[in-house]
């Protein structure tokens, strides 16, 4: 029984995330570039963000918020590898660093020659998702790499915040066992905490 629900969520977990991609992919590039930069804006008005040592980011890809002009802050940056099912993250400054390459799935990421990020200098955790609901479960890609990320000692109990447009903020997500909680989300409206 508990097989069949899982795989029923996994399921409608595929049909949502089908329908939220193709309408992020229908966004205008002129409203994607607004609507970004509104998050953005939110983020830099956020004392959590600009008075983390460390804050650990991502590059856009398929029409994601994008986070670049964040990323040319001249502070210490941590951007995601994928190596096998995990995240390495290396430490990246918008001056002088190796630069990005497109990794296994296309995505830019740092060279893995790059210093790694300790875990003890992060203050923030910038997540990227398809979606994410008012109690803070977040519908990814599928591959649970930040779910697993989430569930390490080291890095639970780290802020959290999932990025994602307006539109993509739902009121509930089909959650899986594994799912790990955000502590907030931030959308071109605004910052959400978390409903209990």
């Amino acid at each position: 029984m508990a097989l069949t629900n899982s795989k029923s969520i996994q399921q409608k977990k595929a049909v949502l995330r089908q329908q939220l991609l193709k309408a992020r992919q229908a966004i205008p590039p002129q409203v994607w570039r607004q609507k970004s930069d509104r998050i953005c804006n939110h983020l830099k008005a956020l004392p959590l963000f600009t008075e983390a040592r460390t804050v650990l980011a991502y590059c856009s890809f398929r029409q994601e918020p994008d986070l670049s002009p964040l990323l040319q802050m001249q502070r210490p940056w941590g951007l995601p590898r994928c190596v096998d099912n995990a995240i390495i993250w290396h430490r990246w400054y918008p001056q002088g660093a190796l630069p990005l390459r497109p990794g296994a799935y296309g995505i830019l990421e740092p060279d893995p020659d790059a210093p790694r990020v300790e875990p003890d200098t992060v203050d923030l955790i910038l997540v990227p998702a398809v979606a994410c609901d008012v109690k803070g479960y977040r519908l990814g890609y599928g591959g649970g790499y930040y779910d697993r990320l989430m569930s390490q000692p080291v890095w639970m109990g780290k802020p959290t915040l999932g990025i994602v447009f307006e539109y993509a903020r739902l009121p509930k997500i089909p959650k899986s066992p594994w799912d790990r909680q955000l502590d907030g989300i931030c959308t071109e409206s605004g910052l959400y905490g978390v409903a209990d």
